[in-house]
């Protein structure tokens, strides 16, 4: 990383006004550049290429112009003129992508503080990399044209404007010419840029072949590619599985709810308890709690297996998965994030949708085989007691659980399970979070990659409002919310091809996807639960 010279930090004080234009001004030729400071320097070296510099001036910090005391008294005394037509019409044949003054920067004529000044040259000298204007040259000459894609018109593109987005009409198939360009921009600049296929911004109409209008934009691969991994990302990663293992063998004990010492369910269920019990009486239940944490533990690294699974083929990096510890289903699951541009949508829905399959699949078959022990008498000596107002929490598992041990077991106020029921519960209550299809969760991908941005948006709306009415997750939609407003609460980065649909085998599966996740976040409502018998409504 580049550092700055120290004076680049010292309270400097610049000021801009407007002069007129000289006759005879030439674009290589500036006059009393020399006195200009080496920020201004550096951005008439920019502004040349493109605009005048005659009107420009740059302002010591006590504010007067050595310039002002040698020129005559005439040219001191001529009126402010803005530049004529001609540099206007210059200014707007200008492409945006080489445009001198970067979003931020001050247009000519207008005031500012010394502050607002030393900010936007600070920000300019910080800021990513822009692209290289002989390099823009190059790419329009050579790969542009008749056969491929007829420019027309540029536009900034990326985050801070560091990228350029070419616009105009498509020669050929998407796919076609996507490749070609790839494969053109790769032998004229060799492996220096990106080149994105996106939907045209404020298109006015669909592409005469079909589908939405495409433009490509073009990025340096250290601005748009992620970086590494860091040793300090591996630490807090490594801190976080710890936690998380720890969160498990609690829910394990938790789940013996019935056999703990009762002073310590006194001290955990009783909000007036202040004086905590000794916890050494917890270490005999350790043990028991295992085959829990290990149930709950391994759905989540089934889980993370899955999405390396489907990433590999596709020659996708990912980063190490950083576990989310959580007391009540033992984890949130992970935040496992892309390390590398996915090539297209297809690949953004295979491996976002191949982790929560996973889980959920082996989170279905622990809790279906625990349905199944739970009522055969060999293994009742391995049963817990559990509330049965538990099973009211999800609508799907519930009629699964009813439809399986029957209303007599179901219609009491505790219910005699194996422990893998709670694993498998917990697991598909996990799997299901992370489907819902908000940010940069599994689900949220999936959309994106299916129905694409804008689609994500109003399913993001409507999972917000969803949650914040508690209306999904029962108790935990507010920590779950909260949980994604800060860390997974962004959509995902665009594809290098962000345009070519998925299918439609790939929507359908989302979408079924997304369903089975509201059916097991909605709870039962108590008239329902009466009726079928989950639980005593009366009792609670």
């Amino acid at each position: 990383m580049a550092t700055l010279p120290s004076s680049s930090f010292l309270n400097l004080n610049f000021g801009f006004r407007t002069l007129p234009p000289r006759r005879g001004f030439s674009k290589g030729r500036v006059r009393g550049l020399n006195n200009l400071c080496f920020l201004c320097k550096k951005k008439t070296e920019i502004w040349g290429s493109t605009r005048r510099l005659d009107w420009i001036k740059c302002f010591s910090i006590n504010g007067k112009d050595e310039g002002d005391e040698k020129r005559p008294a005439s040219a001191q005394e001529e009126p402010e003129q803005r530049p004529g037509g001609d540099d206007l019409k210059s200014e707007r044949n200008t492409p945006a992508s080489v445009s001198p003054r970067p979003p931020g920067i001050p247009s000519e004529g207008q005031t500012f503080s010394s502050f607002q000044i030393d900010s936007f040259k600070l920000m300019e000298l910080l800021g990513p990399e822009k692209v290289d204007p002989s390099d823009v040259k190059l790419i329009k000459d050579k790969l542009f044209g008749y056969a491929t894609f007829w420019l027309t018109r540029e536009e900034p593109f990326g985050d801070l404007g560091e990228g350029i987005l070419f616009l105009g009409n498509l020669r050929g198939k998407k796919e076609e010419v996507f490749a070609k360009l790839q494969r053109l921009l790769t032998e004229v600049t060799g492996n220096k840029y990106n080149l994105f296929m996106v939907e045209e911004p404020n298109s006015e109409g669909p592409d005469p072949r079909g589908g939405p209008r495409v433009s490509f934009g073009l990025l340096r691969k250290e601005v748009s590619e992620p970086g590494p991994t860091t040793l300090w990302q591996y630490v807090i990663a490594l801190l976080l599985f710890v936690l998380t293992i720890g969160s498990c063998v609690e829910l394990g004990i938790a789940s013996q709810l019935t056999s703990l010492p009762p002073e310590v369910v006194k001290y955990f269920t009783d909000p007036n308890a202040t004086q905590p019990p000794d916890m050494q009486l917890l270490f005999p239940f350790v043990e028991t709690a295992l085959p829990l944490a290990y149930g709950v533990l391994g759905v989540q690294l089934f889980h993370e297996v899955g999405h390396f699974l489907a990433a590999f083929p596709k020659k996708v990096k990912l980063s190490i998965p950083y576990f989310i510890p959580n007391i009540t289903l033992g984890s949130f699951g992970a935040i496992t994030q892309f390390k590398s541009i996915l090539p297209d949508r297809r690949t953004m829905v295979d491996i976002s949708m191949a982790g929560p399959l996973a889980g959920a699949v082996l989170s279905f078959s622990m809790f279906f085989v625990g349905l199944l022990l739970s009522s055969n008498p060999v293994a009742a000596g391995d049963l817990v007691q559990v509330p049965s107002m538990l099973f009211q929490g999800s609508l799907l598992l519930g009629l699964i659980s009813r439809a399986t041990l029957g209303y007599t077991a179901m219609h009491a106020a505790t219910v005699s399970i194996h422990p893998l029921v709670i694993a498998g519960w917990c697991g598909l209550t996990t799997s299901a979070f992370n489907m819902l299809p908000v940010g940069c969760l599994d689900g949220g991908r999936a959309i994106q990659g299916a129905f694409g941005k804008n689609a994500l948006f109003g399913f993001g709306l409507t999972t917000y409002s969803l949650l914040g009415f508690g209306v999904l997750g029962g108790p935990l939609s507010l920590p779950w919310g909260l949980y994604v407003l800060i860390c997974q609460r962004t959509p995902e980065k665009p594809c290098l091809n962000d345009v070519s649909e998925v299918g439609g085998w790939r929507r359908t599966a989302v979408t079924i996807a997304v369903f089975l996740v509201v059916l097991t976040l909605l709870p039962l409502w108590d008239e329902l639960a009466e009726e079928l018998g989950v639980g005593l409504v009366t009792s609670f």
